[in-house]
């Protein structure tokens, strides 16, 4: 056996350990480590993502509530953008109850209007066509000798009547001497026979005797038709002829509006229904 010379025993070499991180909870040599040496490691050796995988929580924590601050106050530009269209969602609220009354308005006006036209076509037609179709002759009581039925003002429409068809009761129209344009308006109490012929006896409702004269046949202008109070002050002080073109005038004048209010009318429905929406087809 040869004896192999005696190989001297080499000291244990120490290597540093990996610079690996340490488990969480162990104490290791990077653990004293302090963070001006870490932010001194070349961006080449650390890389992109173990650098920001190293920032320590505390770094982290600014981020995450700048992150935040965002979602809570929104984007400034979209702020008037979003009140905005809130005022715009509100104020079709406020604005119906104004439309609202605006039509209510508009459709009382028109009521009137149609109410006074109507009123004033049917005055024009009752004491100035009819009359003059019929031959009847309008008259203004001035005294109050007919009260109440007919105080004064009231325009009565006589037409004309036989003498021997008047009744007791009938209202008729007379002259106070014949031949004489002044007339009198009474009512029938008695129909008298005397030698020269039949005679009325007549007197006012609110008179508190009887007429003095009796009426003969050719002093009747006729029997009152129909009447209507207050209407005389409008033709007082007014001829005739005068009369007759005024009553012409408004007529062609209420046609005229009523013309306008009905074309109004219709053109104002047409613009509700273009601007009304039409509702989605079903199917």
């Amino acid at each position: 056996m040869t004896n192999d010379p005696a190989i001297p025993e080499r000291e244990p070499v120490s290597r540093p350990e990996a610079s690996t991180p340490n488990e969480p909870g162990e104490a290791g040599s990077f653990a004293s480590v302090p963070a001006e040496t870490s932010a001194t490691v070349p961006a080449e050796a650390a890389g992109p993502v173990e650098a920001s995988a190293t920032v320590p929580a505390e770094a982290a924590g600014p981020v995450e509530a700048s992150a935040t601050v965002p979602a809570e106050t929104g984007d400034p530009a979209e702020a008037p953008a979003e009140t905005d269209e809130s005022a715009a969602a509100t104020e079709p609220s406020g604005s119906a109850p104004r439309s609202r009354g605006r039509r209510i308005a508009g459709l009382i006006t028109k009521i009137i209007s149609w109410i006074v036209i109507g009123a004033a076509v049917l005055l024009i037609v009752a004491f100035v066509l009819v009359p003059r179709v019929t031959g009847a002759t309008p008259y203004t009581v001035l005294t109050g000798s007919m009260r109440p039925n007919m105080p004064p003002g009231t325009t009565v429409v006589v037409r004309p009547i036989d003498f021997d068809a008047i009744r007791v009761g009938d209202v008729i129209t007379y002259q106070i001497a014949s031949g004489k344009p002044e007339v009198v308006t009474h009512r029938v109490i008695a129909v008298n026979v005397t030698q020269d012929g039949p005679r009325l006896q007549t007197k006012g409702d609110a008179n508190p005797a009887p007429d003095p004269n009796p009426v003969r046949p050719e002093q009747v202008r006729g029997k009152v038709w129909y009447w209507a109070p207050f209407v005389g002050y409008l033709s007082q002080g007014i001829q005739s002829d005068t009369r007759t073109w005024v009553a012409r005038g408004i007529g062609i004048a209420l046609i005229g509006y009523a013309a306008v209010v009905v074309v109004g009318a219709v053109r104002g429905r047409a613009r509700r229904r273009r601007e009304t929406p039409e509702p989605p087809a079903s199917h």
